[in-house]
């Protein structure tokens, strides 16, 4: 059987990220920060290291300045190790001066790299999901079956179908059918693969696990064809061995700023079906040198509290509080993503500190990096539906989001009239 050194991990992080906007107003979607203190990119490369694979490539384009950063700080094996975490960035060549068109466009223009590798099998991923996942155990089922792709397949609920490739798969593991997002019920229905009436379909989790040839001759015979799931899977099930692979585990794509935020406040509950509190298979982030949090004269309850953070007199639930957060007195936070700070304020002179002001009451918002947010400032929730852009503020399906680096004057409400 062949070994996971065989392997070379392909992260998808160049996508602009538009329905997570304005949280990717100033960075790549896999660089949206998530619990406090990780990154989104963290999961997927955590999931390679912890699976043994440690051949991994990054493609990043869109405002990738600070995810370069993270990923260059974060992920340094030692010279006794023959692993690497590589950046490979779009770039304009002879053969082609157009971006990433798409995921498969992407891993197409890195075909030299991909080669050069020496890896026998392709492993792609998506750098917006969350989900612990070793990919040992789909790896051994691939080469069982002597694939030449596997899909990672969970069952999806009717009303997520119009999200998902969704496939039909035959008795042995092979697919034989596969449509990428359909919207048309009449489609759906011939889709249905299973008797349970709440998940009914089978869903693609865009993680593809291919034999090197296959990849690069698809690649090639298919040079217009930009996207794996809405073009290259959808052909190679005509004349490949292309196989689903079942997850049992907890795995949410994190597309949306409702799907984030609800994803975020989750990780807040006891009993949450995924939390970073695994020794075995831990996720990995950047090393910060960070003092523990000062908690003053305060009520937490169900909060998420990173370190280096300083609350005074407050009031926080199902809340949560990312690095060197700083929060002054009488404030009421909850149901509430605050994303803290990438720095902490020297030589502060005048305008607004970064942090939260006194006696503010915050409810169902995301609070972006680096705010500054004056006293008696009043943020609630919308319903649901509502998308509102303000400049200094947004809302999105009723979420307030406040921008990185945004000021919001003290006295200021921001809420449905």
């Amino acid at each position: 059987m062949p070994s996971l050194n065989d392997i070379l991990a392909v992260i998808l992080g160049g996508g602009r990220g538009a329905r997570l906007y304005p949280l990717t107003q100033m960075r790549s979607k896999p660089a949206v920060p998530i619990a406090g203190k990780y990154r989104l990119i963290d999961i997927p490369i955590s999931n390679c290291i912890n699976s043994e694979i440690f051949k991994i490539a990054i493609l990043t384009q869109f405002n990738s300045v600070s995810l370069h950063r993270h990923i260059t700080r974060t992920y340094n094996f030692d010279a006794f190790h023959a692993g690497w975490v590589q950046i490979w960035a779009a770039e304009q060549t002879i053969e082609s001066a157009d971006w990433y068109q798409g995921t498969a466009d992407a891993v197409r223009k890195q075909t030299l790299e991909i080669m050069s590798s020496g890896a026998k099998h392709v492993l792609i991923l998506a750098g917006d999901h969350l989900y612990r996942m070793n990919y040992k155990a789909m790896a051994e089922y691939h080469w069982e079956n002597h694939a030449d792709i596997t899909v990672a397949v969970q069952p999806v609920m009717t009303e997520e179908a119009p999200r998902f490739g969704i496939l039909k798969r035959e008795p042995g593991g092979r697919i034989s059918s596969f449509v990428e997002k359909p919207k048309d019920p009449e489609i759906q229905r011939k889709y249905i693969s299973r008797d349970d009436p709440v998940r009914p379909f089978l869903g693609s989790m865009g993680i593809y696990l291919f034999r090197t040839k296959v990849l690069m001759h698809l690649l090639e015979k298919f040079p217009n064809h930009d996207d794996f799931g809405g073009d290259i899977i959808p052909e190679a099930i005509q004349t490949h061995k292309v196989f689903g692979f079942d997850f049992n585990g907890y795995w949410q794509d994190i597309g949306t700023i409702r799907s984030f935020y609800e994803t975020g406040l989750m990780l807040t509950r006891s009993d949450s079906p995924f939390n970073f509190h695994d020794a075995k298979e831990p996720i990995y982030t950047d090393i910060r040198f960070l003092p523990s949090s000062i908690v003053e004269d305060s009520r937490l309850k169900d909060v998420l509290l990173s370190e280096g953070c300083r609350i005074l007199q407050s009031d926080i639930t199902h809340s949560i509080v990312g690095i060197r957060s700083q929060i002054s007195s009488g404030c009421v936070i909850k149901d509430t993503i605050v994303m803290g700070s990438d720095y902490y304020e020297r030589d502060f002179e005048e305008g607004l500190p970064i942090g939260i002001g006194s006696n503010c009451h915050i409810e169902g918002a995301i609070l972006d990096k680096n705010i500054r947010i004056g006293n008696d400032v009043t943020i609630l929730p919308f319903p649901r539906g509502v998308d509102l852009d303000h400049g200094k503020w947004y809302v999105r399906d009723g979420i307030v989001v406040i921008p990185k680096d945004a000021e919001i004057e003290s006295g200021t409400k921001i809420a449905p009239e």
